[in-house]
């Protein structure tokens, strides 16, 4: 597949794949990425997935035409990028592998030394002729491994932007970018995001005309769309109005306190409620409608002097990320001792910018007509 004159595409789609990262849930699977440019030298970037090697040379090879690649780039060393480079230096052994030491460092430590022949540490700013591509490289340390380049190809605009403005999904996929976009985000890059934010930055004044990511489709139009999204991901800004709830339920008397809640914001007109229960849906899903919209709201019961173990996991993925800028209120259960509030609060003491609700609600065991007229304040407070 052409992308300009001279680029081709030559990744690969992962149809096998059920967890990504041994984590993520990806239903219509991955794309693992790759390019190369046809010039008077030839330069390939990046490699793929140990699991089709044979298929990515086979592409390689086709793109080639019976031409020999003189440079091979590595914007980022995880395997699922890099674990097909030991067989490139077989098939073509007298191309030099380019990458940041640290990248050079890393596919030695991942699949041993010795087997590359020719190899060259690339520094931030530093530049490669190919004949009419003239290539610039930019350091992108932490996006999401302090390994990362990301190169732009001045001649034909195009930005290669290693796993920024990436998505899950296989490349024959028929969905949505901006969901499988957002929550490939905030799970895999979200915690760097001062790091992303650098690097949309940089992107806004590179201006391409063609984003090309290690995951996920060519970006080839409306560019505005993807790097403003990227921005606001990146900012750690609000990105739709409405309210996300996130709750754990033993017996389901805290879920019917979520009912209310959610029958009460859409009666006030709330624009958007997101639901989520912990102990059943996709977490990562969960963190994405945390971080898309602007208010949280936390409901579980105390449970062994603590909080319910799905609540927990799920704040500490929040936090981890550096969960910030957001407007956040409680409802707590607990039939004895309820402390649920407490503990969830405590964990959000170093999470900057989090706006506290005035109301919040406290169930001892079931709900009662007091708890129903602090559920619907809550309400009230949160429109």
């Amino acid at each position: 597949m052409f992308i300009t004159n001279d680029i081709k595409y030559i990744g690969v789609n992962d149809r096998k794949l059920d967890l990504f990262e041994s984590q993520y849930e990806v239903p219509e699977g991955m794309a693992y990425n790759s390019y190369v440019i046809l010039d008077e030298k030839i330069a390939v970037l990046d490699t793929c997935d140990r699991n089709f090697t044979d298929e990515w040379l086979s592409n390689l090879k086709n793109a080639l035409d019976g031409r020999t690649p003189d440079y091979l780039i590595i914007q980022h060393a995880e395997p699922d990028h890099s674990a097909s480079i030991k067989a490139f230096c077989e098939a073509y052994p007298e191309a030099t592998v380019l990458g940041s030491a640290k990248a050079l460092a890393f596919i030695a430590q991942f699949y041993g030394e010795g087997f590359i022949k020719n190899s060259k540490a690339i520094s931030n700013g530093e530049e490669l002729s190919l004949g009419k591509h003239n290539l610039s490289f930019v350091a992108a340390a932490m996006v999401h491994w302090p390994e990362v380049m990301v190169t732009f190809d001045s001649t034909d605009k195009v930005l290669f932007s290693a796993d920024a403005f990436g998505k899950f999904g296989a490349l024959d996929a028929d969905e949505d970018w901006a969901c499988e976009a957002r929550r490939y985000y905030f799970g895999i890059v979200g915690k760097y995001g001062a790091q992303a934010q650098a690097l949309v930055k940089k992107a806004k004044e590179l201006q391409p005309a063609i984003i090309c990511p290690l995951h996920g489709p060519v970006l080839n139009e409306n560019l505005d769309y993807y790097i403003n999204l990227y921005d606001v991901w990146t900012s750690y800004g609000v990105e739709s109005e409405g309210v996300c709830i996130c709750y754990t339920s033993v017996y389901g008397n805290t879920e019917k306190a979520v009912e209310l809640l959610v029958e009460e914001l859409k009666a006030l007109g709330c624009p958007k409620v997101a639901v989520n229960d912990l102990a059943r849906c996709d977490m990562a899903e969960a963190v994405e409608d945390a971080f898309r919209y602007g208010k949280l709201v936390l409901a579980t019961t105390t449970y062994n002097a603590d909080i319910f173990p799905f609540m927990k996991e799920f704040i500490e993925h929040l936090t981890e990320k550096n969960y910030q800028n957001r407007i956040l209120g409680f409802i707590e259960n607990g039939t004895w001792a309820p402390m649920a509030k407490k503990v969830m609060s405590a964990m959000f003491e170093k999470s900057k910018n989090i706006t506290y609700l005035e109301n919040s609600v406290t169930i001892k065991s079931a709900l009662t007509d007091e708890n129903k007229t602090a559920v619907k304040a809550m309400a009230k407070e949160l429109v």
